[in-house]
């Protein structure tokens, strides 16, 4: 981080769901020194005990500070319920127990089985010269293993709740059906359809629960997909009393929109995932990381109008039949957190999205 402040730069790592990220932003002049500093994180990492052990103990704070964030907190809750026994169901950040069982070693052999050739990509974007950058990569990791050969567990959605009475000023739900993969037909077709559900302040909930009913201050939906399975949701913040008129409302309006859908809002939400795909992209860096996971999910990237036309694909008919295709064998997952003694049975609130509920 030193060097790389040194020049001006920044430095940092992410970890998502099903990929982990490590970005460097510098200079035209200091992208060698970039790559030369991811080469050595990637390969070269020491894990000296002393440094583990305080970084262990700032995850630790950060773990402690999630579970005081409820609207977080709710949404790890729901990954437990939807992947049981499954890495997709469990915190990104870990448990205080696990971070802390982690070793050099462990660490080490972490690395060794993962971070190979194969499994990485090397993305940049903004004031840079491709073929020097490739030379680069020939140079500093050129020396990195192939990948093993591995059968990794496949992610499989379940339907189920965890509920927690906790004592907030308001209670935190999320609601999901299972969605679609990343190469599924109807992935776009799934993101239209969370954005006329719930994406914005004209979105049917946004309108419904709170512009008519005053039910919530924040809802919205989303869809997200992964390599083997995906989700279709809801999030409410509400008062507890308000939750299970709430929930009627919200399978009200997905089986409303499995039944028709107005082309005026199928366009407004097209309109919106475009307006969002183009301008999400004019960083430097945004780009950058798009580019990356088209290459780790698709193997290629893809164009701009490509994406365009995609979502242009995109009409009321294919919403209402994505509508009841969510439906056609529901699997609710929920979680809720905060004053909820008022709710119903999961049983009873998952009732209401059966197809003939």
């Amino acid at each position: 981080a030193e060097e790389i402040e040194a020049v001006g730069g920044h430095v940092n790592a992410y970890t998502s769901r099903e990929n982990t990220a490590y970005f460097i932003r510098v200079l035209r002049n200091d992208i060698p020194l970039a790559v030369d500093i991811l080469a050595d994180i990637l390969q070269e990492s020491v894990f000296d005990p002393n440094e583990l052990d305080r970084e262990q103990d700032v995850i630790v704070q950060e773990i402690g500070q999630s579970l005081d964030t409820p609207d977080d907190l709710v949404f790890d809750r729901l990954q437990e319920v939807c992947y049981p026994d499954h890495a997709l169901g469990r915190s990104i950040m870990g448990t205080e127990e696990s971070v802390g069982a982690l070793t050099p070693d462990i660490l080490r052999g972490h690395l060794a089985r993962n971070y190979r050739a194969h499994n990485m990509i090397l993305s940049a974007a903004g004031a840079v010269d491709h073929d020097a950058l490739v030379r680069l990569a020939a140079e500093k990791f050129g020396e990195l293993a192939p990948s093993l050969p591995r059968e990794l567990p496949r992610a499989r959605y379940h339907g189920g709740h965890a509920c927690e009475d906790k004592e907030l000023e308001q209670a935190h739900l999320v609601l999901a059906l299972e969605g679609v993969t990343y190469d599924d037909p109807d992935f776009y077709t799934s993101q239209v359809f969370s954005m006329v559900l719930g994406g914005g302040m004209s979105s049917r909930l946004f309108q419904e629960v709170r512009e008519k009913r005053g039910l919530c201050y924040s809802i919205y939906a989303f869809a997200n997909s992964y390599a083997d399975t995906g989700q279709v949701g809801v999030y409410a913040g509400a008062s507890g009393g308000s939750l299970n008129e709430l929930t009627t409302v919200i399978s009200g309006e997905i089986h409303a929109l499995s039944a028709g859908v107005q082309e005026e809002d199928t366009a407004r939400a097209r309109a919106q995932l475009k307006a969002g795909l183009l301008m999400g992209v004019e960083s430097p860096s945004a780009r950058c990381e798009q580019m990356a996971r088209h290459l780790l999910i698709h193997n290629r990237l893809l164009p701009s109008q490509e994406l365009v036309e995609k979502i242009d694909s995109v009409d009321a008919i294919a919403v209402q039949r994505f509508g009841a295709r969510i439906l056609q064998a529901p699997k609710l997952a929920f979680s809720a957190l905060g004053p909820l003694s008022q709710l119903e049975s999961g049983d009873k609130i998952a009732a209401r999205f059966n197809p003939n509920g």
